[in-house]
């Protein structure tokens, strides 16, 4: 077996992210072995302008882009994403070969003082860099402030410390695979915090017509969390979200049916728009696909793809 690259965020999250793959691979592929598989960390624009709001400095495909262009390029093989980071429509060229079984997918609050949906009452300061969960903690709490905060959650986690904010809210996927979780002073349920799509999802990413690789990459792929993958995401590009949108979508899976529940809020942010769906496990892109339509259809003119 040649030499195997792996390419991904130089991050700690995304390095624990591929040694799960690599494990993963080694695992259940019979003829690789340690020494077959290299890693390469690459620095993409999100990690670069660390100061700049993600929708000021191109949206979405920040943390993947420079990623899935070494994958073009061929100096990568493999491409380790989180899902929720990806562009609902992919590469032509490209193809995400296994989605990880799914880790937690709901949002947690980091913090000492905020240990229930009680504590959330009053004036408070929450730290987030996304649209969807300020909106849907302004639901909760109108008088939260939620103040925008980038980086990654070891240098968030620093910021809670120095006293500046009252919380902070991330996924729980990642604050657990850094093994964080006595950090976790509430995790939402579903119900009252929607996760963004894809959340907890490790997509395995190479190029479509690398048959060896797709071959290796099928082995380790979770069909399940792959149909709720796909029915979030065909909701998402029905509705043309992008990083901007404030949208939430599940799926989950539930005696061969799936289930899709999705939240989008207005462009002004006053409404949000609920739909829930229910069908067969093999009809998931069409459910995302009706999901996202009915969504439309509530919002009308409150909602403009972008």
């Amino acid at each position: 077996m040649t030499k195997i690259t792996i390419g991904a965020r130089g991050s700690k999250l995304s390095l624990a992210y591929v040694e799960k793959v690599k494990e993963l691979l080694i695992q259940k592929n019979n003829d690789l072995r340690e020494e077959n598989i290299d890693f390469k960390a690459i620095k993409t624009s999100g990690d670069i302008n660390q100061n700049e709001k993600l929708s000021k400095i191109g949206g979405k495909n920040l943390f993947c882009k420079e990623i899935e262009e070494k994958l073009l390029q061929k100096e990568i093989n493999i491409a380790v994403h989180s899902l929720k980071d990806m562009e609902s429509v992919e590469d032509s060229n490209l193809v995400i070969g296994a989605f990880l079984k799914r880790n937690d997918y709901r949002d947690v609050i980091i913090s000492n003082k905020i240990k229930s949906l009680e504590d959330l009452k009053g004036k408070i300061v929450i730290g987030s860099s996304s649209r969807r969960r300020e909106l849907q903690l302004k639901k909760i709490n109108k008088n939260i402030s939620v103040t925008s905060m980038r980086g990654n959650i070891d240098t968030r986690i620093k910021k809670l410390e120095e006293g500046k904010l009252d919380g902070i809210i991330l996924a729980a996927a990642g604050v657990k695979s850094l093994n964080l979780t006595n950090k976790i002073g509430l995790s939402f349920k579903t119900e009252e915090v929607l996760p963004a799509v894809g959340q907890g999802i490790i997509a395995v990413q190479c190029n479509k017509n690398d048959d060896v690789i797709k071959k290796l990459l099928r082995n380790i792929n979770d069909t399940e969390t792959e149909a709720c993958a796909k029915s979030e995401r065909a909701m998402l590009q029905a509705i043309e979200g992008d990083c901007e949108t404030a949208v939430g979508g599940l799926a989950i899976i539930e005696s061969n049916n799936l289930k899709l529940t999705a939240q989008l809020f207005s462009d002004s942010g006053l409404k949000s728009y609920e739909c829930e769906m229910m069908g067969k496990t093999s009809e998931a892109v069409n459910i995302g696909k009706s999901v996202g339509e009915e969504l439309l259809k509530l919002a009308g003119s409150e909602f403009k793809k972008k």
